[in-house]
């Protein structure tokens, strides 16, 4: 299971997300906004900024609960770069 380290907002839906293991990606989260649950609100761009590292489950969040796992952003991000200490 993949952790979060930071979480910064870019763009319209996208994110770019340092992993634990080092991978920088940028990933779109367009697909998840909507419904009728907790995705709703995060249609307004200006909420959607609140992203943040939820340091109890290691994944981003935001103000109303709204999460997603870690391995799913994982997978569906498209990798920048690699961070080599």
């Amino acid at each position: 299971m993949h952790w979060i380290k930071e979480v910064r907002y870019l763009r319209e839906y996208k994110l770019e997300i340092i992993f634990d293991d080092d991978y920088i990606k940028i990933i779109d989260i367009k697909s998840f906004i909507g419904g009728n649950g907790v995705f709703k609100e995060l249609k307004d761009i200006e909420y959607f900024r609140k992203v943040k590292k939820d340091p109890y489950s290691n994944t981003i969040c935001w103000p109303n609960g709204a999460d997603i796992c870690p391995d799913v952003l994982y997978e569906i991000g498209k990798t920048i770069e690699y961070i080599k200490d």
